[in-house]
């Protein structure tokens, strides 16, 4: 099936997000973007259980399909973009290097054929086998990653506030043109390059203000998009690993999700949903509607030609 039966309950277990099709084979597939979920959090530092986020993003997803048309999107995304959910991606447990490389290795298969990615975390870590995927795939991309937290810390390989120092020092991305969105802890004393917009900044200038200063900054580069979910503030996201209050609201990151209409996006993870810590899912359903709009931004560039 190619979307969720109009007869099926809400309340139906699916197995793939919004109950797109499964792929069982990314070389022959004909869809314009892969969905992927890595459920990984052996490099968490802070409350554990990100494993388990994939599997809540799918399993909350049949809360977004009783409009045809997402709210405020004037299109059905069926018309528009063909998607299909490859499932997790696994390594051997209790070794972090397998899952890394079974990562690049799907990862890669999926941008060889010419494909968008969408990946569903697991910690943060996650976005560093991605990026270098997207790396070997589209050269050093501009990073748009909206998160509490910098994750430029200096330090161990499998940490997930690593990454993007560990981004930079590989040359997987541009710091001089990347932004760092909804950030509230010690960005002042990490020395990078990278613009941040921190919550502060974001809470009183609001999406409309942010997202004109992402698109100055990234222009016509091509960018990548990690999420973090803490980097909404726990009264919207209460189920994350290391939530840090004073965030930005759910409202305001979908405003700057659809923003993106007008840049090249190239890949997206949401990472850090921690089901064991959520509320009556609403971290999930928030980190599910978020990629559900990511979706929409790739529909609308798909029909105005742009991929």
């Amino acid at each position: 099936m190619t979307e969720i039966d109009a007869d099926l309950p809400a309340y139906e277990l699916v197995s793939t997000f919004l109950g797109f099709p499964s792929c069982a084979d990314v070389a022959t597939s004909k869809a314009d973007v892969i969905i992927q979920g890595i459920p990984f959090d052996l490099a968490t530092v802070g409350r554990a259980g990100t494993r388990e986020g994939p599997r809540a993003i799918r399993l909350v997803s049949p809360n977004l399909s009783f409009e045809e048309a997402r709210w405020p999107w004037t299109f059905e995304l069926k018309s528009a973009l063909t998607v299909e959910d490859a499932g997790d991606i696994y390594g051997q447990t209790g070794v972090p290097a397998t899952m890394v490389e079974s990562v690049e290795r799907r990862t890669d298969a999926i941008l060889a054929a010419g494909k968008r990615v969408l990946s569903f975390g697991g910690d943060h870590y996650v976005a560093l086998p991605l990026l270098r995927s997207i790396a070997r795939h589209h050269g050093p991309v501009s990073l748009l990653h909206v998160d509490a937290h910098t994750d430029t810390y200096k330090g161990e390989d499998y940490n997930h506030g690593t990454m993007f120092y560990h981004a930079v020092e590989e040359g997987l991305i541009d710091p001089a043109h990347s932004v760092q969105v909804g950030i509230r802890t010690d960005y002042d004393r990490n020395g990078h390059a990278f613009e941040v917009l921190g919550a502060d900044w974001v809470n009183n200038n609001g999406p409309a203000a942010t997202a004109e200063r992402i698109k100055q900054v990234i222009g016509e580069r091509k960018v990548y998009v990690s999420f973090d979910i803490d980097g909404l503030d726990p009264a919207f996201a209460p189920g994350t690993g290391t939530p840090v209050v004073g965030g930005i609201t759910t409202n305001a990151a979908l405003q700057i999700i659809r923003s993106l209409v007008d840049l090249d996006v190239v890949g997206m993870d949401l990472v850090e949903v921690c089901p064991a810590y959520d509320q009556s899912e609403i971290t999930a359903l928030a980190g599910a509607t978020l990629c559900l709009d990511m979706l929409y931004v790739w529909g609308d560039r798909k029909r105005r030609g742009l991929i």
